[in-house]
């Protein structure tokens, strides 16, 4: 089990450097977004971002805190949160 974790981790640093993109804030400063619809833009974009890590997880067969772990540093290598 200990073997699948490092294992799971060190996969997250290889795939986190290949997938990081502009975060969203920066995809709706591109499009010039303000007030509301910046607002809904960066929610729905983080949505998505942790939808698809949540796939992701469900597709390894990750639980508890494997899981949490997995898809916060994937959501953040996504460049949907800063940080």
């Amino acid at each position: 089990m200990h073997r699948l974790i490092v294992a799971a981790g060190l996969s997250l640093f290889v795939s986190g450097a290949l997938a990081a993109g502009p975060s969203c804030a920066d995809r709706a400063a591109e499009k010039k977004l303000a007030g509301a619809a910046k607002t809904s833009f960066i929610n729905k974009c983080e949505r998505d971002a942790t939808t698809a890590c949540e796939t992701q997880a469900a597709e390894r067969k990750l639980r508890g805190a494997a899981k949490t772990s997995f898809v916060n540093k994937c959501v953040r290598d996504s460049g949907a949160k800063a940080g």
